[in-house]
């Protein structure tokens, strides 16, 4: 809601008010006479405030009243305004690695976590945009279709833990084929896959350059991320003694990361520590933009005959207390 006014201009009719103040003053002291008396023993005692207070607050309603009038002249409103908003808007499969070597702690307090902070800020950005979450290791597991309740997709990010090492292994072929799967579908003008992985594909039925060569076909983008420092990362390691840190060899297929992405008109990012990994998720943010169109409607709601019924309230008072409070005997 906003308060405006149709003739703003009309504001230098309170330009008057000191002219009408002057006027008064000068007019009020003109109108004082003088009586001579021999003493003035017999008006002691008696107050020697005079009335002319009560014409003082008589006019001072009449300015008041006044203002109020000008007040009106120049329309006070309260617009609304709504928008009418057209936002073709992308479809998002965030594809994430959850393997047993996503506990390595090269990022703080490691990988998998890392990625989810970066993960959740990803989709707070993205209002108009349509986005699911599919989830892997030595299988796929979908968490969330696409969605538009992107609090509830955050909330299944945060949930996410590194599996079980039965299922431990890294499918990528068939992480891609599922995203697809949710996507293929979709009428959205932008269709796009966020892969994340750490590691190899050493595990499922599909090939990435397989599954890549599917994304192309569906006019499906994959961005690819690698995850890890380059050498060697500190690991932790569950022993007789406890849990020890020990540094494993980092290895992520950085070859096959790149051709999915080439192959489908994407881009691959290697990050090397939770400053880069938000970086990337930032760059990628701003390559698949959202298109806005705006429709603005204003509605007006008409306030001038508040000042009016002020106005007219006060000149009712000033009446009443002229005729009768401080009626004047000639």
């Amino acid at each position: 809601m906003i308060l405006a006014f149709q003739y703003p201009g009309l504001a230098w009719l309170f330009l008057s008010i000191p002219a009408l103040l002057i006027i008064y003053v000068f007019y009020s002291r003109k109108r004082f006479g003088t009586l001579r008396f021999s003493s003035l023993l017999m008006f002691e005692g008696i107050s020697k405030t005079s009335g002319m207070w009560r014409k003082h607050i008589l006019y001072s309603i009449r300015i008041l009243a006044i203002s109020a009038i000008f007040i009106a002249l120049m329309r006070p409103q309260e617009r609304n305004a709504l928008q009418e908003v057209n936002a073709e808007g992308i479809d998002i499969m965030m594809v994430i690695d959850i393997s047993g070597s996503m506990r390595a702690m090269d990022f703080k307090p490691n990988r998998l976590e890392a990625v989810k902070k970066v993960a959740q800020e990803f989709v707070s950005q993205r209002k108009n945009d349509r986005i699911g979450l599919n989830v892997f290791a030595r299988e796929s597991f979908m968490q969330c279709p696409l969605t538009t309740d992107l609090n509830r997709l955050n909330e299944f990010i945060a949930g996410l833990e590194i599996v079980n090492e039965k299922f431990d292994g890294t499918a990528i072929g068939m992480a891609v084929a599922g995203a697809i799967n949710r996507l293929r579908d979709s009428d959205a003008k932008s269709k796009v896959i966020v892969l994340l992985s750490d590691g190899r594909n050493n595990a499922g039925e599909l090939d990435p350059i397989t599954t890549s060569d599917l994304a192309k076909e569906f006019g499906i983008r994959i961005y690819t991320i690698g995850a890890g420092t380059r050498g060697t990362a500190a690991m932790p390691v569950q022993t007789v003694i406890g849990v020890r840190k020990v540094q494993v060899q980092v290895d992520i297929d950085e070859e096959t990361l790149t051709k999915i992405a080439d192959i489908t008109g994407g881009h691959y990012f290697r990050a090397t520590d939770e400053k880069s990994l938000a970086a990337i998720y930032q760059e990628i943010s701003e390559m698949e933009t959202t298109e806005y169109s705006v429709r603005e409607y204003v509605q007006h709601a008409e306030l001038f005959y508040y000042p009016l019924l002020v106005a007219l309230f006060l000149l009712m008072i000033e009446f009443v207390l002229e005729r009768l409070v401080f009626r004047r005997f000639p």
